[in-house]
């Protein structure tokens, strides 16, 4: 199967008391480099926790996920938190900004831990595609939604992840506010020839990524 990102014969299972809940089943799908892809379904389909799985933030109860010809089920803990630093941008629904750093500093952070050199440049030249380099001085605290959520999205795309995650990235913001911030994210991303998972249940958002696919009670429609 073909793809930067490879899922075979995915699941996922839950131990709840004595019961066994089967969130995902048998997902099988690939997503091309350069290619944005929306994941929908209604409320408890499993959309977030295949996000999870796709983020390595969780491991699978059956089959696989491969992102860069790397199998991130098989990877040690230590290579998939290294992995997922260099290749995995992940934008959060609650913005998940350290509250006691400036908007910039949040920014740089991942670059920080990565190592990158001209890592201060590279963050500020994200915030300015986000539209925020005035605020770069700023709180998260000090903030609207909608500029905590372009932090969030600037954060995210600022290692050049081979792989960007946005689990319901409008889901805290209003509609017209929503609007603007899912343009400056669809724009980073075309402008930086990025892959895109979304997770969301919005299906005029889901109508700006070139494919969907649907989940319904664990398992993808055909």
């Amino acid at each position: 199967m073909p793809g930067l990102v490879q899922v075979h014969e995915l699941g996922k299972q839950f131990q709840q008391g004595d019961a066994t809940i089967s969130v995902l089943q048998g997902l099988n799908f690939a997503v091309e480099e350069g290619e944005t892809v929306a994941i929908v379904g209604q409320s408890g389909s499993g959309k977030s926790t295949l996000l999870s799985l796709l983020a390595g933030l969780d491991q699978p109860s059956a089959g696989s996920i491969t992102v860069r010809n790397r199998q991130l089920n098989t990877m040690s803990q230590s290579e998939l938190t290294r992995f997922r630093g260099q290749s995995i941008g992940i934008i959060f629904q609650q913005f998940h900004l350290m509250k006691s750093l400036t908007a910039l500093e949040n920014v740089l952070l991942p670059l920080d831990i990565a190592g990158v050199p001209e890592a201060r440049e590279r963050a500020r030249e994200a915030l300015d595609l986000v539209g925020l380099s005035h605020r770069e001085h700023h709180l998260p605290s000090q903030l609207s939604g909608g500029e905590a959520q372009r932090v969030a999205i600037a954060r995210a795309f600022v290692v050049k992840p081979a792989l960007l995650l946005a689990d319901e990235p409008s889901g805290n913001l209003d509609s017209a506010t929503g609007e603007k911030v899912m343009k400056i994210l669809f724009d980073a991303v075309a402008q930086r020839g990025m892959t895109m998972i979304l997770v969301t249940h919005d299906l005029q958002l889901a109508a700006l990524c070139q494919r969907r696919l649907t989940l319904l009670q664990g398992r993808l429609l055909a």
